[in-house]
């Protein structure tokens, strides 16, 4: 009986998301208004972050921007200042070391506020076969790719929780739903990422904190330098 109940479910639950699908080609959902939004962004100094940082300015966010390359962020910010952003704070931080997340977190939260929107998408790569890759090395992936998450939503989530109010965004890797040559240590580091965010939605929602979205993003190679020389 439980497992006829069971297959009903998803069999209506498949039926509901299908139709709902297609109801959102034809009428697409409201984006999110971000203006007023305080944004924080991990690996903001380049790439990616640096891309999202000018999108976000544009777009009337508060933006923080961290990263360990001092150079990077000043180039970050004097490109979104380019743009019309006036609202722009530069943190140098070390995002694979926790005390220095915490620090660096609490100097945010008396300057600038609390975070409404965390971005985490600081990471890194080893490129090297497993066995040729330096302990240090991958002690280095797994701090910065995952363990950093950890360290950033014990910041800033509670106060996102208390106001239900808030949206966490990973920047993880279509290499966090597969194995790919070459990235034994990123690939594991990414999967976390994936799970650990995935467990943090289904929290949300067993504590009715609907007000706290979450999204998991898993780009391929992307031209940014990271993966310069990869192929496939």
């Amino acid at each position: 009986m439980n497992f006829f109940l069971e297959t009903l479910t998803v069999f209506g639950l498949l039926v509901y998301y299908l139709l709902e699908s297609l109801v959102f080609l034809i009428v697409p959902k409201r984006k999110k208004n971000v203006s007023g939004e305080i944004v924080l962004i991990t690996g903001a100094g380049n790439g990616i972050g640096r891309l999202l940082s000018l999108k976000f300015a544009s777009l009337g966010a508060t933006v923080v921007l961290w990263d360990i390359n001092q150079e990077g962020l000043k180039e970050t910010s004097r490109l979104a200042r380019e743009n019309g952003a006036v609202r722009v704070h530069c943190y140098v931080c070390d995002c694979s070391k926790r005390q220095d997340v915490y620090r660096v977190a609490d100097q945010v939260k008396k300057e600038v506020g609390d975070v409404s929107i965390l971005i985490n998408n600081a990471g890194v790569v080893t490129g090297k076969r497993f066995i040729d890759s330096p302990d240090s090395l991958v002690e280095k992936t797994m701090e910065v790719n995952i363990m950093a998450h950890f360290w950033t939503y014990k910041a800033f989530l509670p106060a996102m929780m208390a106001s239900n109010h808030g949206h966490l965004v990973s920047i993880a890797s279509s290499a966090g739903l597969t194995g790919v040559n070459r990235l034994s240590d990123y690939c594991a580091s990414k999967f976390a990422a994936v799970g650990f965010a995935e467990s943090i939605h289904l929290e949300m929602r067993d504590l009715r904190k609907t007000g706290v979205k979450t999204t998991i993003v898993c780009p391929y190679f992307i031209n940014t330098g990271m993966f310069d020389g990869c192929r496939t």
